[in-house]
């Protein structure tokens, strides 16, 4: 049964929007949906490391089929809070339901007092840093440039931090080696910065190098690295095991040191910039942290970056509530306040690492212990995969809802289509998805690689 007198928005193109308007779209209802960027990939493109070229190119070509739908119109380059108000899209554009689907883009803040004035001056942010380490091999990159150092201070426990460690080790390992005569690309490293320096007879402290290091508050067997059940104290050990072994398999490939039961609680500065953090010994009692009193360490370093976890951006008009957006109790999807503005995946769950809401089957989980690289990236496609059966089943809620609502007329179609051209239009869009997508994806680092061999 066809529903194309419902029209709905979402805010959002990546994992999350693609699937709530492939969902729409199937039931007959059109879709307008608005990007923050020109691409619609969101942490697929900027926060996924880019040594996962097969993934990202496969979930890319997941989201271009579901996009490029004739009920689906794409606004890129538009986002939500300063292009376009929320109160004003609620009660005057018309639009049946508003979807949001924005991620979680924001980094938890460092819980230090003051520490939000050393940003860019000694801080890094997960989150931007991945950002450039995808993006600055492109020739035209004019984004914001971060210098990295060596003995850098990762402040983190999760797959993300060690993506962090991972990505720092990449670069400095990359540059020590380039000094002393040696070409390494990014993918050499990836499969194993170990095997790449065994192999020309070299180590870390050759290069001059330390390596970074990763401070945890927790014990390494409580990093949350694997989905194993822990129901049971049998099944709990065996997790525990799998965690270390994983943290330990990535640590031998890539060289980063681990700091476990560190919590930071305070700043090291020298004029007005940030050279180190103070750390406080901790330990695990029934589950919590308690931290050591007297047992403050003075950590010195030239960076830090903060891997902490990430939050949905603030958007003027919508409630907040423990740093996720307030969702109606008895309503799960939709916001508090509004009767037809809804928010679906990371944006409601506060997120930004989807593996952390991941609950696949126990044989991923065991497999990834005994090859980290490998499998790490079915780790993350079972957790896309997640993501679109949560997603999917909230969409078929608003869907519900929406296709029992009050019909549009011609006239408000007429009237939101114009709207939405006016949109598309401002930004130089045609309409023709495949075109705006080719002409807009960047270089990439493989490609360049390829030509200069």
């Amino acid at each position: 049964m066809s529903h194309t007198k419902h029209f709905v928005a979402i805010f959002g193109g990546a994992v999350s929007g693609a699937e709530a308007a492939s969902q729409f779209a199937q039931r007959g209802i059109r879709v307008a949906v608005f990007e923050q960027n020109a691409l619609p990939y969101g942490k697929i493109e900027d926060g996924l490391p880019k040594w996962h070229v097969k993934l990202r190119d496969k979930e890319e070509g997941r989201i271009n089929e579901k996009l490029n739908h004739p009920l689906v119109s794409f606004v890129p380059n538009t986002r939500l809070g300063s292009d376009l108000d929320l109160k004003d899209l609620a009660e005057n554009w018309g639009f049946s339901a508003l979807v949001l689907a924005t991620g979680a883009w924001k980094d938890r803040p460092l819980p230090i007092d003051g520490i939000e004035a050393f940003v860019n001056k000694g801080l890094y942010y997960q989150n931007p840093f991945i950002y450039w380490f995808n993006h600055y091999h492109q020739p035209d990159y004019s984004g914001q440039t971060y210098e990295i150092s060596d003995g850098a201070v990762v402040v983190g426990g999760g797959l993300a931090s060690i993506d962090v460690a991972k990505a720092l080790m990449m670069v400095t390992v990359q540059n020590a080696l380039l000094e002393k005569g040696h070409q390494v690309d990014l993918f050499q490293l990836d499969r194993s910065i170990t095997k790449v320096l065994d192999g020309l007879g070299l180590t870390l402290s050759d290069l001059g190098l330390k390596g970074c290091t990763i401070f945890y508050r927790r014990r390494i067997k409580d990093m949350p690295l694997s989905s194993l059940p822990t129901d049971t104290p049998e099944k709990l050990a065996k997790a525990q095991m799998v965690r270390e072994k994983i943290l330990n398999n990535a640590k031998k490939k890539y060289l980063f040191n681990i700091a476990p039961l560190r919590a930071p609680v305070g700043e090291i500065s020298e004029n007005g910039r940030l050279t180190g953090l103070v750390f406080q010994k901790t330990k695990v009692e029934n589950g919590k942290v308690i931290p050591i009193p007297d047992s403050e360490v003075a950590v010195k370093t030239p960076l830090v970056i903060s891997s902490i976890g990430s939050i949905p951006e603030p958007i003027p008009g919508i409630p907040m509530k423990w740093q996720t957006y307030q969702v109606h109790k008895e309503e799960y999807c939709r916001i508090e306040g509004y009767d037809k503005v809804f928010a679906i995946g990371n944006a409601v769950t506060g997120r930004g690492n989807i593996v952390e809401s991941l609950k696949h089957g126990r044989e991923i989980s065991q497999k990834i212990a005994e090859n980290y690289l490998r499998l790490e990236a079915d780790n993350l496609e079972a957790a896309y995969r997640k993501t679109e059966t949560m997603v999917g089943e909230q969409s078929k809620k608003i869907a519900a809802a929406v296709q029992t609502a009050k019909p549009l007329t011609n006239e408000m179609l007429e009237d939101l289509e114009n709207r939405v051209a006016a949109a598309q239009k401002r930004t130089g869009y045609d309409g023709n998805y495949e075109n705006w997508i080719e002409k807009h994806l960047p270089k990439r680092l493989e490609n360049l690689i390829g030509k200069a061999h």
